[in-house]
């Protein structure tokens, strides 16, 4: 399988969220594009980018999304917010690890676990964890959007979602990251809206079928 790549550009100091996609810090930063649409997908593809940069203390994470049909529903922690309009990152810090899914809707409403073994079961996944509030509370969230849109609302619309996870939380499930230089990560990026009016399911790295679960078809982060 061709996976691909992305390198996570770095800078040497703290930062805030920024809120502006073009402004000084992330005018520069390259960009990646979710652009992997499975065929279950109505004709909407919103056309998604991302960029990603890192500090001595977190990873940031930065969604443009160019969108029609946008709704969202969802509010607070551990909801669906799948079922909204949606991005996600999942991402494999360390080889033979499990692997973290950050999913935010257009409102800023998040759903974030660390799972082990993603065999599906009744209750979800066979080996997981959520985020509790107290963890969940140390990401960082900007979202462009209100917190609710009901009716969808239907037009041509851009939104963003910025967020910061810091690595002091990663390595409470999965022990000291070390020195990040020269690491390469496990990753993917979703678009989804399950409960919209035109459903979609797009990633970075392509998902050899309905599900975005599938460690084996994550791409590569390069640090």
């Amino acid at each position: 399988m061709n996976l691909p790549d992305y390198k996570v550009s770095a800078i040497t100091t703290r930062i805030e969220l920024q809120k502006q996609w073009d402004g000084n810090l992330w005018h520069s930063i390259p960009t990646l594009q979710i652009a992997a649409f499975r065929p279950e997908s109505s004709a909407h593809r919103p056309h998604t980018e991302v960029k990603v940069l890192r500090t001595p203390i977190a990873i940031h994470v930065f969604f443009c999304i160019a969108d029609h049909f946008v709704r969202c529903v969802h509010s607070g922690f551990q909801q669906p917010v799948y079922q909204d309009s949606c991005v996600e990152f999942f991402v494999q810090p360390k080889p033979g690890s499990g692997y973290f899914n950050f999913e935010f809707n257009c409102g800023g409403a998040m759903l974030a676990s660390y799972i082990i073994d993603h065999t599906r079961t009744s209750k979800g996944f066979r080996n997981f964890s959520y985020l509790t509030d107290q963890q969940c509370r140390q990401i960082a969230v900007y979202h462009s959007l209100p917190v609710h849109i009901e009716p969808e609302r239907n037009k041509s619309i851009t939104w963003f979602i910025e967020f910061c996870v810091p690595f002091q939380l990663l390595a409470e499930f999965i022990g000291p990251l070390g020195e990040l230089d020269g690491q390469i990560w496990r990753a993917n990026f979703y678009k989804c809206g399950d409960a919209t009016s035109h459903p979609h399911w797009a990633a970075w790295s392509p998902v050899d079928k309905l599900n975005f679960h599938l460690p084996r078809c994550f791409g590569k982060l390069f640090f």
